[in-house]
C-alpha cells in the first residue's frame, strides 16, 4: 500500500471532488466513485453480519469476502489494480459446498427468519445494487475484470448462506404466496 491515511481530515474533497489512488481527482458522484460506496456499504453490511453468533465456517468465508471486497475497492480506487479470478473460484466453491444440504426451492422465499439470515439478505440486496453500478460504470471507464461476476456470485452466496443462517436456527422458511 502506496500511502497510508495518517490525517483522517484533509479538508481536500470540500469541494465535491476525492482523489484515486493514483493521484487522480474525480467528482464525488462520478460512477466510479459511486460503484466504490456501494461496494463498502456492502462490506459495511457484512460487518453488521458478522457482529452475530455465526458457525466458525461461515464467519471465516465472510471474512475472506471482506477482504475481497476491499481489494475489489482497491481495484476501483486504482484503475490498474488487478482483481483476480481466483477470488471468483473460491465464491463458486463456496455455493457449491453451501447449496448441497439444502432443499430444492419450489417457490420462491421471502427474506427474513432470524437477525443474522435477514442481515445477509440485505447485504445481498446491496450486492446486486453494487453488480449495477458496476455495471454502469462499465458503459463508460474501464471496470476491474472479474468484478461483475464476483459480485454476481457473492448475491447468490449470501441468498444460499440466508437460507443455511435460517436453516442451522431451525427457523423455516418463509414461501412467497401467490
Amino acid at each position: 500500500m502506496g500511502n497510508r491515511l495518517s490525517k483522517i481530515v484533509t479538508r481536500t474533497g470540500d469541494k465535491g471532488t476525492t482523489g484515486l489512488a493514483d493521484g487522480t481527482r474525480v467528482q464525488k458522484d462520478s460512477a466510479r466513485i459511486h460503484c466504490l460506496g456501494t461496494v463498502d456499504e456492502l462490506n459495511s453490511h457484512l460487518g453488521l453480519l458478522l457482529s452475530e453468533t455465526l458457525a466458525q465456517d461461515v464467519r471465516e468465508l465472510l471474512l475472506m469476502v471482506q477482504n475481497d471486497l476491499f481489494d475489489l475497492g482497491g481495484s476501483l480506487a486504482y484503475p490498474v489494480a488487478p482483481f483476480t479470478e481466483d477470488k471468483l473460484a473460491r465464491l463458486d466453491n463456496a455455493i457449491a459446498h453451501y447449496n448441497a444440504d439444502l432443499p430444492p426451492l419450489k417457490e420462491f422465499i421471502l427474506p427474513g427468519g432470524t437477525r443474522a439470515a435477514s442481515l445477509c439478505h440485505i447485504a445481498r440486496t446491496v450486492a446486486r445494487r453494487a453488480e449495477r453500478d458496476l455495471v454502469a460504470l462499465a458503459h463508460n471507464e474501464e471496470a476491474p475484470t472479474n468484478g461483475l461476476p464476483y459480485l454476481n456470485r457473492l448475491s447468490d452466496l449470501l441468498f444460499v448462506l440466508s437460507r443455511v443462517l435460517n436453516r442451522s436456527a431451525g427457523q423455516a422458511e418463509t414461501l412467497w404466496k401467490r
